[in-house]
């Protein structure tokens, strides 16, 4: 049997065939032969669970995305599975950065104003920037706020690994309570069973009220219903977004229009950036299903991520 043989499903693009030939991989159709399957479609989950059922000759499984959420149920399967994690994190994190900069120079208020208004701007020199998620969005992201001279908190699964250049680290648990420190607060963690619903109405009330939220995760990670309450209530200053509950939102949804609210249709990495940065994940990880290198990605079924 080769041991070099790649399948690409449900749908290949030339980008990811150039990337598996460059690794020394070789395209084959799905058969009793193929030990490798990188998956394309976040949305078949179902379909990629029936598939790795009917071929129990896969090794190894590439997923898509940096979040394999959608593919939660399927994760012990007895396969290598990885996924994109850190692959996205340059657009993700520079995304992040700018709705940060719209919301802190009121830029959703500016930018359908017809009258000369008020001066106001937050600026975020010197300020406590707390983020959720220590992966590789939150490290690039840090990366950027450094000449802003930001304090920077993240709030992560295992508290006892630190992260560079972080001022603090703390787990889950002391979300509620570090959270009325941050000036602005940036949502870049998995979703998970922990953080599914995590910012509700309860732990958006504790937050300043001249705070920032943004989200570039998971719409799911935080309460639709309950972001909107806590911006009527002048619990926080604003929020961006660019992952919804539902995604996406129907037109006329009460989230759009809002001078406090910025609501990108998750264009925080968009089909070209997503093909470019997959392609050198797939180079990478084709050679270490070759033997040639450290995987990249590696999901652990037990975290969810």
């Amino acid at each position: 049997m080769a041991n070099n043989l790649v399948a690409i499903e449900p749908k290949s693009f030339e980008a990811y065939e150039v990337a598996v030939a460059k690794a020394g991989g070789e395209l084959a159709p799905l058969s009793p032969s193929v030990r490798a399957l990188i998956w394309t479609d976040y949305s078949a989950a179902d379909r990629l669970a029936t598939t790795i059922s009917e071929n129990p000759q896969l090794e190894w499984v590439q997923l898509p995305f940096a979040g394999v959420d959608a593919f939660a149920k399927i994760l012990d399967a007895p396969v290598r599975f990885t996924s994109a994690k850190g692959s996205y994190k340059e657009p993700v994190a520079e995304h992040a950065l700018a709705l940060a900069l719209a919301l802190g120079r009121l830029l959703p208020v500016r930018i359908k104003a017809s009258s000369w208004g008020r001066r106001a701007a937050v600026s975020f020199y010197d300020s406590n920037v707390l983020l959720v998620g220590a992966g590789g969005i939150a490290e690039e992201l840090i990366g950027m706020l450094k000449p802003f001279r930001a304090k920077i908190s993240v709030c992560r699964n295992d508290a006892s690994k630190p992260v560079e250049l972080a001022h603090e680290v703390f787990g889950l648990e002391q979300l509620p309570l570090k959270i009325s420190t941050a000036d602005l607060v940036v949502i870049a963690c998995a979703l998970t069973d922990r953080t599914s619903g995590l910012f509700d109405l309860e732990l958006l009330s504790k937050m300043k009220s001249s705070a920032f939220l943004v989200n570039v995760a998971r719409g799911p990670i935080v309460k639709t219903a309950d972001l909107l309450a806590a911006l009527d209530k002048g619990f926080l200053a604003g929020a961006a977004v660019d992952v919804t509950d539902p995604e996406p939102l129907p037109a006329g949804h009460p989230m759009f229009g809002r001078d406090d609210l910025i609501v990108t249709p998750h264009t925080a990495d968009t089909k070209e950036i997503v093909m470019r940065h997959f392609a050198i994940r797939l180079e990478h990880n084709v050679r270490a299903f070759l033997g040639q290198g450290e995987w990249l990605g590696e999901v652990d079924p037990s975290l969810g991520y």
